[in-house]
């Protein structure tokens, strides 16, 4: 007979394996827990509690760049018609109030397309400058004053237009309807939203 071996049995009835063999370990066990590449995690960076300040302003600055992109579509449709303006044989026919009205429309729209493409150029020539914390900080400003600036913009050729059309006074109210409107809808409304996320975190 074969003596009993007096090796004593693992946790599970089976033999120890000996050193040196495959083994297999416990999961997590004897082994360094990776971190994914960000562009592989199944969590949306967004809402994940591990996104590091570089992750964060990396997304604040795409997050920019979307918004940028929608604003200078608007704002240069609109331009290239107020240029086209000009150019019409009606324009030589209006009044000193809108020619006024016009030009104050087109430096608007112009002073607009500055403070939206303005994020771009900060980019280029701050690239690898290490301050884009405070290139976000900076574009996220030019964003909103681009804002204001487009708003005003429509409001302006909305006047010049329905003052053609309308009387002058329910031309003003017009405008001033949809000025409110934007007001409100721009601003007013991010605003109030913004205060009742702060006072639930409080």
């Amino acid at each position: 007979m074969k003596p009993l071996d007096s090796k004593p049995l693992d946790a599970e009835g089976g033999r120890p394996a000996e050193r040196g063999a495959f083994a297999p370990r416990a999961e997590g066990v004897g082994r360094e827990r990776t971190r994914r590449p960000v562009g592989e995690s199944e969590a949306n960076p967004k809402e994940s509690a591990e996104e590091d300040p570089r992750e964060r302003v990396n997304r604040r600055w795409n997050e920019i760049l979307q918004e940028t992109r929608v604003a200078q579509t608007g704002i240069q449709i609109l331009f290239g018609f107020l240029l086209s303006v000009a150019f019409t044989q009606r324009f030589e026919r209006l009044g000193d109030f809108d020619h006024r009205v016009y030009v104050i429309t087109v430096v608007l729209g112009a002073a607009a397309i500055g403070a939206l493409i303005a994020p771009v150029a900060l980019h280029r020539f701050l690239s690898g400058s290490r301050m884009k914390d405070e290139v976000v900080a900076v574009a996220g400003r030019f964003m909103v004053c681009g804002m204001v600036l487009l708003a005003l913009t429509i409001g302006c050729t909305l006047l010049l237009l329905l003052h053609t059309v309308l009387t002058d006074l329910l031309a003003e109210i017009l405008v001033g309807t949809v000025m409110a409107w934007f007001a409100a809808a721009w601003f007013v409304l991010p605003l109030v939203l913004k205060m009742r996320s702060g006072r639930r975190v409080e």
